[in-house]
């Protein structure tokens, strides 16, 4: 019979954070645990609270399944001497079983008779599993900081105050730490603290409900969702339910209650973006809108107990955000005393790297490579550029971003406003932090744009020149989110950059600070760009051979890019593509690099090499059209047609010859067919 195993880990408050990636480790290991213990089991559930990780499987056997395991041994002639007496190979290979030599059997094969043992492994109980797994799981879990307590030889994100370990309702025994599993969980730290005794997931969840805690965090998140948005309902707007905000509060209570507080009208001129980060960011605080989505002077707060005197608890959060908001005010009156734009001399005294120098030296730099680009794509928008490029990072110096880092862009933008610049260059202030995450916004305007892609270049090429180079998962200047944010720039906005060409620039500008040689970071950069635009095709579900085959051809212009991958996967979903392929990757795979003999007609020997070498004639120029007007999709259908007079080809003739000229010749023309789509595609990448 089936029965459901569940486990608790009662814990001190666990950081938010922490909670979605414990539940996701403990899913994960509990399966992989299952599975290598060949049991049967069904729905696997993970809940957190900041007090508790639980997990629940049902449907779990009651026993191991009997393994029936068969092997192989050495040949008989080898197992056995002259007088059939076993050799000390029979000997081992038995004992290597666990079988005595009695029990091996002779089985004939196409290659002639071998030993072979057929034995059966009995099935354990899943109680006697239990007790290894289960210790296994919470010791197994970990996170980005964990603790010991006490003279413990344990660590755990918060110190443990017990376990529940069940399964079909009876404890399993184990201890971890001081700490013995039984069946006794815990309500509300506050409101109900008592123990009370579990049975299995259904009763848990009762009896935590029961006790002031939804245990359930998908409930839990919908319950605070709902509050939240009858409170701003009921106080005249609309609360503002930021996902990320709303993830992070389902982490952080595990009775939820809502509280609305006011702040003074005054603070409503500060910046949106201000107010906001000071509640949300700082306090935990949901806002609240109007129908034009203006801000306010009211919060929301989720409180983890039910206060008996509500105007207590929100009197207090009122003290805080309106500590917070004088400050913020002070800052923002304090900064307009002086220019934007004489931080620009500040930012000389400011190390952004030790080995790249200041940041002023960096704004220097990357107002070229943006000014450059500015000249190609709108000439007439250089002076906004390098405008924009220069006050971009002036707001670092401000007391503003100072208090509030997660202002910078944003501070810079209205302060330049105040100041009278041109709209274009205090919104290209902001948008040149873009994108700051996977997925997230990007510049609106070609000024944000070129600042954008210019400031990222000069962080990936610095880094690399000086070493500074992502290794497996570390990447402490998220180079890896520049190079994804350069080439999403560039293909939002249609640029036709070359890339390679970009790098070279960039790592002009910074000749005095490399400590690599020149080409070596030139291309480990373009390598790693290269590699992050792949991932992003395969991601997009373009097939990953057809994305190595045109990257292999040709890295320059992340659109180009795109277009021939576009065009190949088209051709690739063909009914006919596959002999295609094959016959092109045979031209790719016989001719290796290629030679540059030309052509020579007298020396064909059969009419297929005639007939091959007028069709690729007669393709030519028309591919080469199609190419150079960038439809891809065209020049491949074009050269699709010679797939019958390349497989006459080679069903007419041998190409490794004895005699070198003609050998050489044909090398030539398949050459010459390979030329065709060498710019497109690398057809020996392509999985036939």
């Amino acid at each position: 019979m089936a029965k459901e195993i569940f486990l608790e880990i009662g814990t001190e408050e666990i950081p938010a954070g922490f909670l979605p990636k414990a539940m996701a480790d403990l899913e994960r290991m509990i399966r992989k645990e299952l599975e290598a213990a060949r049991l049967e089991f069904g729905e696997i559930r993970t809940f957190a609270t900041p007090r508790r990780l639980a997990l629940a499987v049902s449907d779990v056997a009651e026993d191991q399944p009997t393994l029936r395991i068969e092997a192989m041994g050495p040949a008989r002639q080898i197992a056995y001497d002259g007088e059939g007496n076993p050799t000390k190979a029979a000997i081992g290979f038995a004992r290597g079983q666990g079988v005595a030599v009695a029990d091996l059997k002779l089985v004939t094969t196409e290659k002639g008779e071998y030993l072979f043992v057929e034995k059966e492994e009995p099935g354990r109980p899943t109680t006697a599993l239990l007790t290894e797994v289960l210790p296994r799981l919470v010791a197994g879990l970990t996170f980005k900081k964990s603790m010991r307590w006490e003279n413990l030889d344990v660590r755990f994100a918060r110190p443990m105050h017990w376990i529940v370990a069940l399964y079909g309702g009876e404890i399993i025994p184990f201890t971890h730490g001081n700490l013995t599993s039984g069946n006794k969980s815990r309500g509300h730290r506050f409101m109900a603290p008592q123990e009370f005794v579990v049975t299995g997931q259904a009763d848990w969840l009762e009896g935590c409900r029961k006790h002031f805690v939804t245990a359930d965090h998908n409930e839990r998140k919908a319950t605070i969702r709902a509050q939240v948005e009858a409170t701003g309902q009921a106080e005249g707007g609309r609360a503002a339910v930021d996902e990320r905000l709303l993830e992070e509060v389902t982490y952080l209570v595990e009775d939820p209650t809502p509280l609305c507080g006011t702040f003074d009208e005054k603070y409503l001129q500060l910046p949106h973006e201000l107010l906001v980060t000071s509640m949300r960011e700082h306090q935990r605080y949901f806002t609240i809108e109007n129908v034009h989505g203006k801000l306010l002077n009211k919060f929301i707060t989720v409180s983890n107990t039910r206060p008996e005197d509500k105007q207590v608890v929100i009197k207090g959060n009122q003290r805080v955000i309106r500590a917070r908001l004088s400050d913020a005010m002070f800052f923002w009156e304090e900064d307009q005393k002086v220019k934007l734009e004489s931080n620009l001399e500040t930012l000389k005294q400011v190390i952004y790297q030790a080995r790249l120098g200041s940041s002023f030296e960096k704004v220097e730099r990357f107002t070229q490579i943006a000014k450059g680009l500015a000249e190609r794509f709108e000439p007439e928008a250089v002076a906004l550029t390098v405008r924009a490029a220069r006050l971009a990072k002036c707001d670092l110096e401000t007391k503003m971003v100072y208090e509030f880092p997660e202002l910078q862009g944003i501070m810079g933008r209205e302060y330049s406003r105040i100041e009278g610049e041109n709209p274009r260059v205090s919104t290209a202030i902001f948008e040149h932090y873009l994108p700051t995450e996977a997925g997230g916004a990007l510049p609106s305007d070609n000024l944000g744009a070129f600042v954008s892609i210019a400031d990222k270049i000069d962080t990936i090429c610095g880094c690399f020149g000086v070493g500074l180079i992502p290794t497996g998962s570390a990447d402490p200047y998220a180079l890896r989110r520049s190079a994804i944010g350069v080439l999403n720039i560039i293909l939002d906005r249609g640029y036709q950059l070359n890339i390679p060409e970009l790098i070279e620039q960039s790592l002009g500008l910074l000749e005095t600070k490399l400590t690599r040689p020149r080409a070596e970071v030139q291309d480990d950069v373009v390598a790693f760009i290269r590699l992050r635009l792949a991932n992003m095709l395969i991601t997009r579900d373009f097939a990953s051979d057809v994305v190595d085959a045109v990257l292999t051809a040709r890295f320059d212009e992340p659109g180009d890019v795109v277009a021939r991958v576009e065009a190949l996967d088209a051709l690739k979903g063909a009914a006919d593509f596959e002999p295609l392929a094959i016959a092109f990757k045979r031209v790719g795979n016989i001719i290796k690099g290629g030679v540059d003999n030309p052509v020579q007609t007298e020396l064909f020997v059969a009419d297929c090499e005639r007939a091959l070498a007028a069709a690729v004639e007669a393709t030519r120029q028309t591919v080469d059209d199609q190419v150079g007007k960038g439809d891809y999709g065209a020049a491949l259908q074009t050269i699709a047609k010679l797939r019958e007079p390349v497989d006459a080809f080679f069903d007419g003739v041998m190409v490794m010859v004895e005699d070198d000229r003609v050998k050489t010749n044909r090398l030539a023309l398949l050459t010459q067919v390979a030329g065709l789509f060498a710019n497109i595609a690398d057809f020996t990448r392509i999985a036939a």
